[in-house]
Protein backbone atom coordinates (compact mmCIF):
# COMPACT_ATOMS: atom_id res chain seq x y z
CA UNK A 1 0.00 0.00 0.00
CA UNK A 2 1.57 3.24 -1.31
CA UNK A 3 1.83 5.56 1.90
CA UNK A 4 2.82 9.17 2.16
CA UNK A 5 5.83 10.82 4.29
CA UNK A 6 5.08 13.04 7.49
CA UNK A 7 6.55 13.88 10.55
CA UNK A 8 5.15 10.99 12.30
CA UNK A 9 6.44 8.66 9.89
CA UNK A 10 4.53 7.68 6.31
CA UNK A 11 1.11 7.82 7.31
CA UNK A 12 -1.97 6.46 4.49
CA UNK A 13 -2.23 8.78 1.32
CA UNK A 14 -5.73 9.58 2.24
CA UNK A 15 -5.08 11.12 5.17
CA UNK A 16 -4.25 15.21 5.64
CA UNK A 17 -1.21 16.52 7.06
CA UNK A 18 -1.98 20.29 8.64
CA UNK A 19 -0.12 22.46 11.18
CA UNK A 20 -1.61 23.39 14.48
CA UNK A 21 -2.69 26.73 13.53
CA UNK A 22 -5.02 25.48 10.88
CA UNK A 23 -7.04 22.82 13.30
CA UNK A 24 -6.88 24.85 16.43
CA UNK A 25 -7.58 27.90 18.15
CA UNK A 26 -5.03 28.68 20.57
CA UNK A 27 -5.19 30.68 23.86
CA UNK A 28 -3.16 32.01 26.39
CA UNK A 29 -3.86 31.88 30.22
CA UNK A 30 -3.73 34.39 33.11
CA UNK A 31 -3.30 34.41 36.90
CA UNK A 32 -5.86 36.81 38.88
CA UNK A 33 -3.96 38.98 41.78
CA UNK A 34 -3.20 37.61 44.99
CA UNK A 35 -3.77 40.02 46.40
CA UNK A 36 -7.20 39.88 46.51
CA UNK A 37 -8.18 37.07 48.34
CA UNK A 38 -11.68 36.97 47.20
CA UNK A 39 -10.96 35.90 43.45
CA UNK A 40 -9.27 32.94 44.89
CA UNK A 41 -12.69 32.17 46.74
CA UNK A 42 -14.84 30.61 43.76
CA UNK A 43 -15.41 26.69 42.78
CA UNK A 44 -13.94 27.73 38.90
CA UNK A 45 -11.21 25.53 38.34
CA UNK A 46 -8.02 27.22 37.55
CA UNK A 47 -5.33 24.85 35.72
CA UNK A 48 -1.95 25.37 36.32
CA UNK A 49 1.58 22.88 35.46
CA UNK A 50 1.23 21.36 38.44
CA UNK A 51 -2.32 19.71 37.75
CA UNK A 52 -1.27 18.41 34.44
CA UNK A 53 -0.69 15.06 36.44
CA UNK A 54 -3.29 12.79 34.02
CA UNK A 55 -4.27 12.62 30.44
CA UNK A 56 -7.90 14.19 31.43
CA UNK A 57 -9.18 16.44 33.70
CA UNK A 58 -12.48 17.00 35.46
CA UNK A 59 -11.10 19.46 38.09
CA UNK A 60 -8.41 21.62 39.33
CA UNK A 61 -6.01 21.94 42.63
CA UNK A 62 -7.27 25.69 42.38
CA UNK A 63 -10.36 27.28 42.28
CA UNK A 64 -11.03 31.16 41.29
CA UNK A 65 -14.40 33.11 40.86
CA UNK A 66 -16.31 32.89 37.44
CA UNK A 67 -15.68 36.55 37.61
CA UNK A 68 -11.90 36.14 38.08
CA UNK A 69 -11.62 33.35 35.37
CA UNK A 70 -13.41 36.45 32.60
CA UNK A 71 -11.54 39.45 33.85
CA UNK A 72 -7.74 37.87 34.35
CA UNK A 73 -7.27 34.45 33.24
CA UNK A 74 -8.81 32.67 29.54
CA UNK A 75 -11.51 29.94 29.89
CA UNK A 76 -11.41 27.11 27.38
CA UNK A 77 -14.20 24.96 26.47
CA UNK A 78 -14.39 21.38 27.50
CA UNK A 79 -12.66 19.14 24.97
CA UNK A 80 -9.69 21.78 24.83
CA UNK A 81 -6.29 20.07 25.29
CA UNK A 82 -4.15 22.49 27.60
CA UNK A 83 -0.34 22.18 27.49
CA UNK A 84 2.66 23.30 29.33
CA UNK A 85 4.66 25.73 27.10
CA UNK A 86 7.00 27.49 30.11
CA UNK A 87 8.05 26.54 32.68
CA UNK A 88 10.69 23.66 34.30
CA UNK A 89 8.49 21.23 33.99
CA UNK A 90 9.49 21.00 30.45
CA UNK A 91 12.52 19.83 30.96
CA UNK A 92 11.16 16.77 32.53
CA UNK A 93 8.48 15.96 29.83
CA UNK A 94 5.70 17.51 27.47
CA UNK A 95 3.08 17.97 29.62
CA UNK A 96 -0.55 18.08 28.43
CA UNK A 97 -4.59 17.07 29.87
CA UNK A 98 -7.71 17.11 27.86
CA UNK A 99 -10.01 18.96 29.98
CA UNK A 100 -14.06 17.36 30.23
CA UNK A 101 -15.70 20.88 31.54
CA UNK A 102 -15.00 24.73 30.67
CA UNK A 103 -11.85 25.67 33.03
CA UNK A 104 -9.53 28.80 33.16
CA UNK A 105 -5.59 28.35 33.07
CA UNK A 106 -2.72 30.39 33.97
CA UNK A 107 -0.24 32.14 31.90
CA UNK A 108 2.64 28.74 31.77
CA UNK A 109 0.03 26.95 29.53
CA UNK A 110 -1.59 27.13 26.10
CA UNK A 111 -5.38 26.09 25.34
CA UNK A 112 -5.61 23.98 22.07
CA UNK A 113 -9.15 24.57 21.23
CA UNK A 114 -9.68 22.03 18.23
CA UNK A 115 -12.00 22.69 15.66
CA UNK A 116 -14.74 20.87 13.67
CA UNK A 117 -12.39 18.29 11.56
CA UNK A 118 -10.53 17.83 14.51
CA UNK A 119 -11.15 15.47 17.71
CA UNK A 120 -10.12 16.56 21.61
CA UNK A 121 -9.16 12.94 22.40
CA UNK A 122 -7.23 12.04 19.37
CA UNK A 123 -5.09 15.75 19.44
CA UNK A 124 -4.48 15.13 23.45
CA UNK A 125 -3.40 11.08 22.16
CA UNK A 126 -1.78 13.21 19.00
CA UNK A 127 0.39 15.44 20.99
CA UNK A 128 1.28 12.46 23.89
CA UNK A 129 2.89 10.47 20.57
CA UNK A 130 4.49 13.67 19.71
CA UNK A 131 5.86 14.49 22.68
CA UNK A 132 9.44 13.78 22.67
CA UNK A 133 9.57 15.43 19.17
CA UNK A 134 8.08 18.68 20.56
CA UNK A 135 10.59 18.75 23.09
CA UNK A 136 13.12 19.27 20.92
CA UNK A 137 11.76 22.93 20.56
CA UNK A 138 11.98 23.43 23.81
CA UNK A 139 14.62 26.72 24.46
CA UNK A 140 15.70 28.26 27.63
CA UNK A 141 13.77 31.89 28.26
CA UNK A 142 15.65 34.98 29.16
CA UNK A 143 15.21 33.97 32.96
CA UNK A 144 16.54 30.33 32.84
CA UNK A 145 13.21 28.72 32.58
CA UNK A 146 11.97 26.21 29.68
CA UNK A 147 9.68 27.35 27.40
CA UNK A 148 7.68 26.64 24.08
CA UNK A 149 7.32 29.33 21.71
CA UNK A 150 3.67 30.12 20.11
CA UNK A 151 6.07 29.74 16.53
CA UNK A 152 6.87 26.06 18.13
CA UNK A 153 2.97 25.30 18.22
CA UNK A 154 1.55 27.02 15.16
CA UNK A 155 3.95 25.19 12.69
CA UNK A 156 3.59 21.93 14.67
CA UNK A 157 2.21 19.18 11.94
CA UNK A 158 -0.18 16.30 12.80
CA UNK A 159 -1.61 13.70 10.49
CA UNK A 160 -5.35 13.93 10.14
CA UNK A 161 -7.65 10.80 9.49
CA UNK A 162 -11.17 11.76 8.72
CA UNK A 163 -13.00 12.78 11.85
CA UNK A 164 -14.80 9.66 12.36
CA UNK A 165 -11.24 7.45 12.32
CA UNK A 166 -9.62 9.94 14.88
CA UNK A 167 -13.10 8.98 17.15
CA UNK A 168 -12.26 5.58 16.61
CA UNK A 169 -8.81 5.89 16.98
CA UNK A 170 -9.17 8.05 20.53
CA UNK A 171 -11.97 5.59 21.65
CA UNK A 172 -9.57 2.63 21.19
CA UNK A 173 -6.46 4.41 23.35
CA UNK A 174 -8.83 5.85 26.23
CA UNK A 175 -10.11 1.94 26.51
CA UNK A 176 -6.29 1.09 27.11
CA UNK A 177 -5.65 4.23 28.98
CA UNK A 178 -8.36 3.71 31.27
CA UNK A 179 -7.66 -0.35 31.77
CA UNK A 180 -4.21 0.92 32.84
CA UNK A 181 -5.85 3.57 35.01
CA UNK A 182 -7.83 0.42 36.97
CA UNK A 183 -4.68 -1.19 37.56
CA UNK A 184 -3.17 1.74 38.92
CA UNK A 185 -6.00 2.56 41.27
CA UNK A 186 -6.00 -1.24 42.68
CA UNK A 187 -2.16 -1.05 43.28
CA UNK A 188 -3.00 2.42 45.45
CA UNK A 189 -5.61 0.39 47.19
CA UNK A 190 -3.46 -2.85 47.98
CA UNK A 191 -0.63 -0.62 49.02
CA UNK A 192 -3.02 0.77 51.35
CA UNK A 193 -4.41 -2.35 52.51
CA UNK A 194 -1.26 -3.37 53.56
CA UNK A 195 -0.27 -0.03 55.23
CA UNK A 196 -3.33 -0.89 57.05
CA UNK A 197 -2.99 -4.52 57.47
CA UNK A 198 0.93 -4.16 59.22
CA UNK A 199 -0.90 -1.46 61.36
CA UNK A 200 -3.47 -3.74 62.78
CA UNK A 201 -1.06 -7.22 62.92
CA UNK A 202 1.46 -5.47 64.72
CA UNK A 203 -1.49 -4.15 67.18
CA UNK A 204 -4.01 -7.27 67.52
CA UNK A 205 -1.78 -10.31 66.28
CA UNK A 206 -3.87 -13.05 64.69
CA UNK A 207 -4.92 -14.88 67.30
CA UNK A 208 -7.40 -12.47 68.61
CA UNK A 209 -6.13 -11.79 71.94
CA UNK A 210 -6.72 -9.57 74.37
CA UNK A 211 -4.22 -6.34 74.34
CA UNK A 212 -2.27 -4.90 76.92
CA UNK A 213 -0.64 -1.32 76.69
CA UNK A 214 3.32 -1.43 76.17
CA UNK A 215 5.78 1.49 75.27
CA UNK A 216 5.18 1.27 71.10
CA UNK A 217 1.18 1.15 71.98
CA UNK A 218 -1.09 -2.05 72.40
CA UNK A 219 0.32 -5.39 71.25
CA UNK A 220 -1.40 -8.67 71.72
CA UNK A 221 -1.76 -10.23 75.71
CA UNK A 222 1.14 -13.35 74.94
CA UNK A 223 3.68 -10.85 73.18
CA UNK A 224 6.37 -9.20 74.37
CA UNK A 225 8.34 -5.72 73.04
CA UNK A 226 12.02 -6.77 73.16
CA UNK A 227 15.33 -4.53 71.66
CA UNK A 228 16.85 -5.78 68.87
CA UNK A 229 19.87 -6.26 70.54
CA UNK A 230 18.05 -9.47 72.23
CA UNK A 231 17.15 -11.18 68.61
CA UNK A 232 20.56 -10.63 66.61
CA UNK A 233 23.63 -12.45 66.90
CA UNK A 234 25.79 -9.69 66.05
CA UNK A 235 25.96 -6.74 63.92
CA UNK A 236 28.42 -5.38 61.11
CA UNK A 237 29.09 -2.47 59.61
CA UNK A 238 29.89 -3.39 55.52
CA UNK A 239 32.91 -3.04 52.92
CA UNK A 240 34.25 0.38 51.97
CA UNK A 241 36.10 -1.18 48.94
CA UNK A 242 35.71 0.41 45.58
CA UNK A 243 33.24 -1.17 43.23
CA UNK A 244 32.31 -0.78 39.81
CA UNK A 245 29.80 -1.32 37.12
CA UNK A 246 31.97 -3.98 35.66
CA UNK A 247 30.97 -7.70 36.59
CA UNK A 248 33.51 -9.39 38.65
CA UNK A 249 33.71 -12.27 41.80
CA UNK A 250 30.89 -10.62 44.45
CA UNK A 251 27.79 -8.53 43.76
CA UNK A 252 28.04 -5.78 46.35
CA UNK A 253 24.36 -4.39 47.67
CA UNK A 254 24.07 -0.69 48.01
CA UNK A 255 21.18 1.46 49.18
CA UNK A 256 19.37 1.11 45.79
CA UNK A 257 19.55 -2.09 46.60
CA UNK A 258 17.56 -1.92 49.60
CA UNK A 259 13.57 -2.20 49.30
CA UNK A 260 11.06 -2.37 52.18
CA UNK A 261 11.55 -6.04 53.26
CA UNK A 262 13.31 -7.19 50.11
CA UNK A 263 16.68 -7.09 47.58
CA UNK A 264 16.06 -5.17 44.44
CA UNK A 265 19.03 -7.18 42.61
CA UNK A 266 18.72 -4.51 39.63
CA UNK A 267 21.74 -1.75 39.36
CA UNK A 268 24.38 -3.95 41.25
CA UNK A 269 27.88 -3.03 41.14
CA UNK A 270 30.94 -5.63 41.28
CA UNK A 271 34.16 -6.15 43.43
CA UNK A 272 37.12 -8.91 43.09
CA UNK A 273 37.82 -9.37 47.11
CA UNK A 274 40.69 -11.23 48.74
CA UNK A 275 38.81 -14.73 49.75
CA UNK A 276 39.56 -14.41 53.42
CA UNK A 277 38.60 -10.67 53.79
CA UNK A 278 35.25 -11.18 51.21
CA UNK A 279 34.09 -14.26 53.66
CA UNK A 280 34.10 -11.45 56.48
CA UNK A 281 31.25 -9.61 54.45
CA UNK A 282 29.73 -12.39 52.33
CA UNK A 283 25.45 -12.76 53.10
CA UNK A 284 24.01 -15.62 54.10
CA UNK A 285 20.18 -16.17 53.71
CA UNK A 286 18.31 -14.50 56.06
CA UNK A 287 20.73 -11.59 56.73
CA UNK A 288 18.99 -8.01 57.52
CA UNK A 289 20.54 -5.29 55.89
CA UNK A 290 19.57 -1.65 57.79
CA UNK A 291 20.01 1.42 55.84
CA UNK A 292 22.23 3.20 57.89
CA UNK A 293 22.94 6.99 56.75
CA UNK A 294 20.40 9.05 53.84
CA UNK A 295 19.07 12.20 53.16
CA UNK A 296 15.62 11.01 53.37
CA UNK A 297 14.79 10.12 56.74
CA UNK A 298 11.78 7.99 55.81
CA UNK A 299 14.44 5.64 54.27
CA UNK A 300 16.20 5.93 57.27
CA UNK A 301 16.75 2.02 59.27
CA UNK A 302 14.78 1.13 55.76
CA UNK A 303 15.33 -2.89 55.88
CA UNK A 304 15.58 -5.91 53.30
CA UNK A 305 16.13 -9.24 53.76
CA UNK A 306 18.40 -11.45 52.12
CA UNK A 307 16.91 -14.65 50.29
CA UNK A 308 20.24 -15.85 48.64
CA UNK A 309 20.30 -14.18 45.34
CA UNK A 310 22.66 -12.83 43.74
CA UNK A 311 25.22 -15.29 45.20
CA UNK A 312 28.33 -14.73 46.29
CA UNK A 313 27.31 -10.93 47.97
CA UNK A 314 28.74 -8.82 49.60
CA UNK A 315 27.42 -5.68 51.17
CA UNK A 316 28.64 -1.96 51.34
CA UNK A 317 29.87 0.20 54.15
CA UNK A 318 26.81 2.11 54.09
CA UNK A 319 24.45 -0.94 55.39
CA UNK A 320 25.26 -2.86 58.55
CA UNK A 321 23.85 -6.13 58.71
CA UNK A 322 22.31 -7.93 61.03
CA UNK A 323 22.64 -11.88 61.70
CA UNK A 324 19.27 -12.63 63.83
CA UNK A 325 18.78 -15.31 66.03
CA UNK A 326 16.52 -17.79 63.55
CA UNK A 327 15.46 -19.83 66.82
CA UNK A 328 13.50 -16.66 68.06
CA UNK A 329 12.40 -14.95 64.95
CA UNK A 330 11.27 -14.70 61.51
CA UNK A 331 13.70 -12.25 59.52
CA UNK A 332 11.04 -10.99 57.48
CA UNK A 333 8.97 -10.63 60.58
CA UNK A 334 11.17 -8.29 61.79
CA UNK A 335 11.96 -6.25 58.09
CA UNK A 336 7.76 -5.68 58.16
CA UNK A 337 8.11 -4.16 61.55
CA UNK A 338 10.61 -1.73 60.39
CA UNK A 339 9.34 -1.17 57.47
CA UNK A 340 5.84 -0.32 58.28
CA UNK A 341 4.54 3.33 59.45
CA UNK A 342 5.44 2.53 63.21
CA UNK A 343 9.16 1.16 63.07
CA UNK A 344 9.60 3.53 60.61
CA UNK A 345 8.84 6.32 63.24
CA UNK A 346 11.15 4.39 65.83
CA UNK A 347 13.82 4.94 63.50
CA UNK A 348 13.01 8.17 62.93
CA UNK A 349 12.76 8.91 66.26
CA UNK A 350 16.11 7.87 67.30
CA UNK A 351 18.28 9.61 63.97
CA UNK A 352 21.02 11.94 64.15
CA UNK A 353 21.40 14.54 61.55
CA UNK A 354 24.47 15.31 60.40
CA UNK A 355 26.32 18.48 59.01
CA UNK A 356 25.73 17.44 55.00
CA UNK A 357 21.58 17.38 55.47
CA UNK A 358 21.83 13.48 56.24
CA UNK A 359 20.25 11.55 59.06
CA UNK A 360 22.36 8.88 60.70
CA UNK A 361 21.65 5.68 62.37
CA UNK A 362 24.33 3.21 63.90
CA UNK A 363 24.89 -0.35 65.51
CA UNK A 364 24.12 1.32 69.06
CA UNK A 365 20.50 2.66 67.65
CA UNK A 366 19.53 -0.47 65.76
CA UNK A 367 20.65 -2.70 69.38
CA UNK A 368 18.04 -0.67 71.74
CA UNK A 369 15.17 -0.42 68.57
CA UNK A 370 12.27 -1.58 70.17
CA UNK A 371 10.27 -4.44 68.50
CA UNK A 372 6.89 -6.29 68.92
CA UNK A 373 7.54 -10.54 69.40
CA UNK A 374 4.94 -13.26 69.52
CA UNK A 375 6.09 -15.94 71.63
CA UNK A 376 6.08 -18.08 68.53
CA UNK A 377 7.68 -18.72 65.27
CA UNK A 378 4.63 -19.94 63.58
CA UNK A 379 2.59 -16.71 64.69
CA UNK A 380 5.50 -14.38 62.87
CA UNK A 381 5.44 -16.49 59.84
CA UNK A 382 1.10 -16.58 58.97
CA UNK A 383 1.55 -12.51 59.67
CA UNK A 384 4.22 -12.56 57.13
CA UNK A 385 2.57 -14.89 54.81
CA UNK A 386 -0.83 -12.82 55.33
CA UNK A 387 1.21 -9.67 53.77
CA UNK A 388 2.85 -11.61 51.10
CA UNK A 389 -0.37 -12.30 49.84
CA UNK A 390 -0.88 -8.78 49.72
CA UNK A 391 2.02 -8.18 48.61
CA UNK A 392 1.28 -10.25 45.77
CA UNK A 393 -1.73 -9.01 44.85
CA UNK A 394 0.10 -5.94 43.94
CA UNK A 395 2.58 -7.24 42.05
CA UNK A 396 0.00 -8.71 39.88
CA UNK A 397 -1.65 -5.73 39.57
CA UNK A 398 1.77 -3.99 38.44
CA UNK A 399 2.47 -6.33 35.62
CA UNK A 400 -0.91 -6.25 34.42
CA UNK A 401 -0.06 -2.51 34.37
CA UNK A 402 3.23 -2.90 32.52
CA UNK A 403 2.08 -5.00 30.05
CA UNK A 404 -0.87 -2.54 29.36
CA UNK A 405 1.40 0.63 29.43
CA UNK A 406 3.67 -1.48 26.37
CA UNK A 407 0.24 -2.22 24.33
CA UNK A 408 -0.91 1.13 24.92
CA UNK A 409 2.18 2.83 23.82
CA UNK A 410 3.02 0.46 20.78
CA UNK A 411 -0.63 1.03 19.71
CA UNK A 412 -0.58 4.43 19.99
CA UNK A 413 2.42 4.34 17.78
CA UNK A 414 1.37 2.09 14.98
CA UNK A 415 -2.47 3.73 14.97
CA UNK A 416 -1.03 7.54 14.46
CA UNK A 417 0.83 6.04 11.54
CA UNK A 418 -2.08 4.40 10.39
CA UNK A 419 -0.20 0.96 10.24
CA UNK A 420 -2.95 -0.28 12.40
CA UNK A 421 -6.88 1.04 11.80
CA UNK A 422 -9.31 1.00 14.37
CA UNK A 423 -11.72 -1.37 12.45
CA UNK A 424 -8.89 -4.04 12.67
CA UNK A 425 -8.76 -4.12 16.14
CA UNK A 426 -10.69 -6.44 18.94
CA UNK A 427 -10.13 -5.45 22.58
CA UNK A 428 -12.98 -7.52 24.07
CA UNK A 429 -10.19 -8.60 26.60
CA UNK A 430 -10.16 -5.53 28.30
CA UNK A 431 -13.94 -5.65 28.63
CA UNK A 432 -13.91 -6.71 32.35
CA UNK A 433 -11.14 -4.60 32.97
CA UNK A 434 -12.83 -1.24 32.02
CA UNK A 435 -15.72 -2.51 33.48
CA UNK A 436 -14.63 -2.95 36.75
CA UNK A 437 -12.84 0.59 36.70
CA UNK A 438 -16.68 1.79 35.61
CA UNK A 439 -18.03 0.31 38.72
CA UNK A 440 -15.53 0.96 41.20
Amino acid sequence: MMRQDSDFGPIPPEWAVKPLSEVCVMRSGGTPPKSVPSFWTGDFPWISGKDLKSTRLSDSIDHITKEAAEAYSKIAPAGSVLVLVRGMGLANGFALSLIERPMAFNQDLKALIPNAELSGPFLMHALTFAGQRMLRNVADAAHGTKRLTQDDLDVFKLPLPSLHEQQAIATVLDRLGLAIDVERRATQRTTELKRTALRELFSRGLRGEVQKETEIGPVPQSWEVVSFESVREWLQYGTSIRCSVEPAEHPVLRIPNIEPGRVNPDDLKYCDFDGDEAATYLLEKGDLLFIRTNGVIERLGSCAVYEGVPERTLFASYLIRARLKRDVIEPRFAALFFGSEQGTALVAGRATPAADGKYNINTGTIESLPLPLPNSLEEQREIVAAIDAIDSKAALHRQKQKVLEELFWALLHRMMTGEIRAAELDLTALESTTSRGITA
